[in-house]
């Protein structure tokens, strides 16, 4: 699959007293990529929620590579790398504008669960999404 991106720029909230990212906010930038990724395929958030799904995150890691730093324009760089109707897992790379240098990897891995935070095979509860992301991890 492709990466698509999504683009941010550093705030000075996201910074320390030197002007460095957090390590805290990479993850945040995680969710923003994967987020509007699903969303470009015809997937909400809001959507799955009022299906009845939740997504949590049940591992997350993050490299670092190189800091970013305030006013830093950054690509948050999303793909999807393995799904199965009870798990998927997506990868991030975070690519600073200027230099196109690469500052970041990292992966987070969720699990498909119900409202009342039961495990659910997607393709039982929502056969058309299912079959959309079955699509997306193998184009």
């Amino acid at each position: 699959m492709e990466w698509t991106e999504t683009p941010i720029r550093v705030r000075y909230q996201e910074t320390d007293q030197m002007g460095v990212v957090y390590h805290a906010n990479y993850f945040v930038w995680f969710e923003v990529a994967r987020t509007e990724m699903i969303k470009k395929f015809g997937i909400s958030y809001k959507k799955l929620e009022e299906k009845g799904l939740l997504l949590p995150v049940f591992d997350v890691s993050c490299q670092y590579k190189v800091a970013a730093k305030y006013d830093d324009d950054l690509l948050i760089q999303a793909r999807l790398k393995a799904y199965s109707s009870l798990r998927m897992t997506f990868e991030y790379q975070v690519i600073r504008v200027t230099d196109e240098r690469l500052l970041a990897t990292g992966e987070t891995s969720h699990v498909w669960i119900d409202k009342n935070f039961k495990p659910v095979r997607l393709e039982k509860v929502a056969p058309e999404i299912h079959q959309t992301l079955i699509s997306l991890v193998n184009l």
